[in-house]
């Protein structure tokens, strides 16, 4: 397994849960493409160099939302990395094209995210590079799932159903970071940029409390940052699979643009991450109390602390 010089000490299991001494908030927080352990077998059955591989990872997003358990909610991280596994898929998003056999028959092989190779094992990563030299066997895909997917969404479900029965509400925030630019699909103009530095996605309203997201996007945008409202991201299937509001289960996608604090091309930080995390700090600050409120069950209380 390959591990970057800085998480050398740290990098154990293939997920893991950052606990606060003391649950005190409904906020639960997840990272789950921030993942740079990459696994020995993967890198030699690559056609890509590490560097290109780190293209679709979510670099330091865990790090910036470090600051989750010190205000009373957990964060879960992924070690893994997006490109091996990525678990803000269905767990059986296959791609024909990328294994030795064809999928089961109960696995969704349809779907937009497979047409464009960006599976539940990606075919490829940032602007569409093949990952591996040749097709994988399906068996090897599937025991990924087993190992890696299932104790992911296992570990979230538990925090979420702790969470709501502490409090009566779990509010998830699922944590991103997004390129600075996109492609079009024109010749003429391949890519242009996102004119957002953060997206937050709730799918149109249907996934969280709209005062929820309209208070973290208040909060981010009184802090000087250009907010968006579902577009280009709108959530995953993390964002769709965890909201229950009939059951007052509630989750935030937030999208970070890498270019406030990262050289997506070196992918080393900038000097703009230290500010950037003190922000994303200051807001679980703000948050994570008044979330608190919104699970004593007094009618109203999370809409006074919102307002």
């Amino acid at each position: 397994m390959h591990v970057l010089a800085d998480d050398a000490g740290r990098v154990r299991p293939h997920c893991e849960t950052i606990e606060p001494e003391r649950l005190i908030s409904p906020l639960v927080f997840s990272s789950p493409h921030s993942g740079r352990a990459y696994p020995a077998a993967f890198l030699a059955a690559s056609a890509l160099d590490l560097e290109t591989l780190r293209s679709s990872e979510d670099v330091a997003v865990d790090d910036l939302f470090a600051a989750a358990p010190l205000h009373g909610a957990p964060l879960l991280r992924a070690n893994f990395p997006r490109a091996f596994l990525d678990v803000n898929r269905e767990p059986y998003e296959l791609d024909p094209k990328l294994f030795d056999q064809p999928p089961p028959a109960y696995a969704n092989t349809r779907s937009l995210r497979v047409a464009g190779g960006l599976g539940t094992l990606a075919r490829v990563v940032a602007e569409g590079r093949a990952i591996y030299r040749d097709r994988i066997p399906l068996a090897e895909g599937l025991a990924r799932i087993e190992a890696f997917y299932k104790p992911y969404h296992a570990r979230l479900e538990a925090l979420m159903n702790r969470t709501a029965q502490q409090f009566g509400a779990a509010y998830l925030i699922d944590c991103h970071s997004m390129p600075s630019r996109m492609p079009t699909g024109d010749s003429r103009r391949p890519y242009e940029p996102i004119n957002a530095d953060i997206v937050i996605g709730d799918r149109y309203g249907a996934s969280c409390d709209p005062v929820f997201s309209h208070r973290v996007h208040a909060l981010l945008s009184g802090m000087g940052y250009r907010v968006a409202r579902n577009k280009p991201y709108a959530g995953g299937f993390i964002t769709e699979n965890y909201a229950v509001r009939s059951r007052n289960r509630h989750v935030l996608q937030i999208e970070i643009n890498r270019a406030l604090y990262l050289d997506e091309k070196t992918l080393t930080l900038r000097p703009g991450f230290a500010g950037l995390k003190a922000d994303i700090t200051r807001l679980i600050a703000q948050i994570a109390p008044a979330g608190a409120q919104a699970g004593t069950g007094r009618d109203g209380a999370w809409r006074q602390a919102a307002e």
